[in-house]
């Protein structure tokens, strides 16, 4: 499903692009791209995966104590 985004009357191209992009993100249409790139081993992504956990459960608590 393509990206789409109407320029709005008036609205000045960089605006326009800078809604694009944060959508694109929104829709995380280049983490998908890239992850599709290569080809990634099991055991890469394995760790890649536990990478992001650990620094998620390490942010929880450091908020829940303050």
């Amino acid at each position: 499903m393509p990206v789409e985004i109407k320029i709005r009357k008036g609205e000045a191209v960089d605006k326009a692009l800078r809604r694009l992009k944060k959508k694109v993100d929104r829709e995380n249409i280049i983490k998908d791209a890239r992850a599709k790139r290569g080809f990634e081993k099991p055991t890469t992504r394995k760790r890649r995966k536990n990478k992001v956990k650990a620094f998620n459960a390490y942010l929880r608590k450091k908020w829940e104590n303050k």
